[in-house]
């Protein structure tokens, strides 16, 4: 039986939890406010569940991409693609920029005197799941008698969809690519390392080798390392690039979207606020 491994950034593997209280708040402690995953039944409720362990040896798979947000990990492994960056500029993090061929999650930018001055464009993918993973949920919660019998009633199961989550991540940054890469910037996808190893194997990858900054196309992913302070800390495992046609040809697809770089400059500026600087927090204890 496929189990949450995380439910709202808490290990449930984690002695003396008050779970009781963490259903009640239902907050994501990576955006810091209220869990954004809905149940459709019950829109009042949030499903909270980050990391699933799935498949018969126990693979720790991340469900939600704001799981891989924590610590700011991900931006801080992106700014060496900010090639015009300098000591004294300040970093900001803005999510959701519309560009040609969609929306991007995050841009991470360097900025002076409250100008973009370069910026790296980040995506978000972690592994979309078939089923649902409610009856999962319940089961924990009833185990640590947070909810009663009867609510734990539903005995189906989830998996992984392998390949929809793999191939509708390919096709956006397929679609926005040519975009940044008309502008000599870069994207970043942010993603697992079960998913990469998946997309290496199902989909035309051999032209994909090892980072250069030179590429426009990068992929980050990410794993859980084996700490026994902190057992479920995200570390960077490996980094990949490539250009335009190298995602193109991962598909066999074209396009050819364009746009001015002071229109995404002028998008990313209106929504600069203090509230967006980059902020380092120093953790104590247990993550």
């Amino acid at each position: 039986m496929n189990k949450v491994l995380e439910l709202y950034g808490v290990s449930t593997l984690e002695q003396d939890t008050d779970w009781e209280q963490i259903v009640a708040l239902q907050q994501c402690p990576y955006l810091n406010h209220t869990c954004t995953k809905i149940r459709k039944s019950q829109p009042e409720i949030t499903i909270g569940s980050c990391t699933v362990l799935y498949g018969q040896n126990d693979m720790r798979v991340m469900i939600c991409p704001n799981r891989l947000l924590a610590h700011n990990q991900i931006f801080l492994d992106c700014i060496h693609l900010l090639t015009l960056h300098e000591p004294g500029n300040e970093l900001h993090i803005i999510p959701e920029v519309t560009i040609p061929g969609g929306v991007v999650d995050y841009f991470l930018l360097s900025a002076q005197n409250n100008r973009v001055i370069d910026f790296v464009a980040i995506e978000l993918q972690t592994l979309d799941t078939t089923g649902t993973v409610w009856p999962a949920r319940q089961q924990f919660l009833h185990s640590k008698s947070v909810i009663d019998e009867y609510d734990v009633t539903d005995k189906r199961n989830f998996g992984m969809n392998w390949k929809m989550t793999a191939k509708t991540i390919l096709v956006q940054l397929n679609h926005k690519i040519r975009t940044l890469e008309n502008l000599n910037k870069h994207l970043v996808l942010v993603l697992q390392n079960h998913l990469l190893a998946y997309m290496q194997k199902e989909f035309a990858f051999d032209h994909i080798g090892q980072a250069r900054l030179g590429d426009s196309a990068h992929f980050h992913s990410y794993n859980f390392v084996n700490n026994s302070s902190t057992p479920l800390k995200l570390e960077l495992t490996n980094r990949i690039s490539t250009n335009a046609d190298g995602i193109s040809k991962s598909l066999d697809l074209r396009t050819d979207p364009n746009i001015k770089l002071d229109a995404i400059i002028d998008r990313l500026e209106a929504k600069m606020s203090e509230s967006t600087l980059l902020q380092i927090s120093i953790m104590q204890g247990k993550t």
